[in-house]
């Protein structure tokens, strides 16, 4: 297997990179390369937190690292106090590159850790706001490389990239077209938004998107028509409601919904472009690298990977071939994947079982809210009681007409009992809800009624 040194030497004189500052990719992660190499060569690889905000640095320090077999950690750069001092006390890192250090800021790290050589560190959260990192080595990255080129049947990829380098989504991409010898674009959602458009042919390019972007291109006519361009456009991070993929779908955007995550790097299920436009709606089939397996007919997912983590930092899964995820689906009669929700948000009220993603997709189709999540409260007749805590599209919105609206789309118990307006809700740095937060605030605020 090629390492990343092979792929870095084999692009020096390509023009495969497209951002600002491209020239400088190859004399940067060399120069890293051979100062690290100097650094670990009396002892331990350091241990490295990369948080560089602009993407060429960001990039040639990680090949750098990898190169190197230093253990990185991938980073925030925009990450807040609370976070920050997370990170430090977890990872007591060597050297920090960003976050306002100069090239070389270092840490007090005691690198007393010789077995997390290679591994690479890649953020993770889930509802309660706790950052974890996955433990990924350039195997299980490059192996979630060879399950999609493999199943979209490609030599190489191109990448049009508008996610955070730092997150898997972002890294990913990157992976794909370096490895591969693809092109990869890489610019801000927020220069696309504003119609911004590059002048590059996008006709074999793949962009990646979750739900809320998606929606935000397909309100511009000329973004829509741009959108269409592209070779394929993945969609992920969260899961998407039915009149997104029907616009999506009408303006002919070649559409693939995926399912995956940081611990498998990615996706390990994805839903072609022509399944999507012939009128599929669900996380597709397996790829080549991954295998799925459900309890019974319906049940929570059990995944085996070659592109699996290998625990959370700094412990080993016990089991590092197979991971039992939260995620409750089915497989259809084509073992095309349904993903129904969460198996540890379910709620119980009155003895009906109820996924909050049903609710929740339902409460966005309305078009009366900007934000939702579903939880249940402790209630002594009902077991639960199904909440709603959201943010209204427009103040003057009542209740009463949300609720007349979710009568055709529901059944009544799915209907939630307490609605909650606020500003905002609590969410992570990749978006996810932090429900223990909402679950005080909902009790706090049933409490005043």
């Amino acid at each position: 297997m090629e390492q990343p040194l092979d792929y870095l030497r084999n692009l020096k004189n390509h023009d495969w990179l497209i951002v600002k500052n491209s020239q400088d990719f190859y004399n940067i992660a060399t120069e890293l390369y051979l100062e690290l190499t100097k650094l670990s060569k009396n002892g331990t690889p350091p241990k490295i937190i990369l948080a560089e905000s602009e993407p060429v640095r960001f990039l040639a320090s990680f090949i750098a690292a990898c190169a190197a077999k230093c253990p990185i950690f991938l980073c925030n750069p925009d990450w807040g106090k609370n976070e920050w001092e997370q990170v430090f006390d977890l990872v007591e890192p060597d050297i920090v590159w960003g976050l306002g250090t100069g090239e070389w800021g270092m840490g007090t790290g005691n690198n007393n850790l010789s077995a997390i050589e290679n591994w690479i560190m890649i953020p993770t959260g889930g509802s309660s706001g706790k950052i974890k990192f996955a433990i990924h080595t350039w195997e299980t990255l490059t192996a979630s490389v060879e399950g999609f080129t493999e199943y979209f049947q490609l030599n190489s990829v191109n990448s049009f990239c508008v996610l955070s380098l730092y997150h898997v989504s972002g890294l990913m991409q990157f992976m794909r077209s370096f490895t591969t010898g693809g092109k990869l674009f890489i610019t801000s959602f927020k220069e696309i938004e504003s119609q911004r458009i590059p002048n590059i042919d996008i006709s074999d390019f793949f962009i990646s998107l979750v739900p809320t972007q998606l929606q935000r291109l397909l309100q511009k006519p000329e973004l829509t028509a741009w959108l269409s361009s592209f070779e394929t456009v993945l969609l992920g991070g969260a899961p998407a409601w039915e009149e997104l993929l029907e616009k999506a779908r009408f303006h002919q955007i070649r559409l693939a919904p995926t399912y995956g995550m940081t611990e498998t790097a990615s996706q390990v299920a994805t839903l072609k472009p022509d399944d999507f436009l012939n009128g599929k709606n669900n996380s597709g089939q397996i790829l080549p690298h991954a295998e799925i397996t459900i309890d019974n007919i319906t049940g929570n997912i059990n995944i085996k990977a070659k592109s699996l983590a290998l625990g959370y930092y700094p412990q080993l899964w016990e089991n590092p071939d197979n991971l039992l995820v939260d995620d409750i689906g089915f497989f259809d009669a084509e073992e095309y994947l349904h993903i129904l929700g969460c198996s540890s948000h379910k709620i119980i009220s009155g003895g009906e079982n109820i996924y909050p993603i049903e609710v929740e997709l339902a409460i966005i189709k309305t078009n009366m809210i900007v934000d939702v999540c579903v939880i249940g409260i402790p209630d002594k007749i009902w077991g639960q009681a199904l909440t709603a805590i959201y943010i209204p599209k427009n103040p003057d919105i009542t209740i009463l007409e949300i609720q007349t609206q979710l009568k055709n789309q529901l059944t009544k118990f799915k209907i939630p009992k307490y609605w909650i307006p606020l500003p905002n809700l609590p969410r992570n740095y990749q978006g996810k809800i932090n429900r223990q937060q909402l679950q005080q605030i909902a009790l706090d605020f049933l409490k005043t009624q």
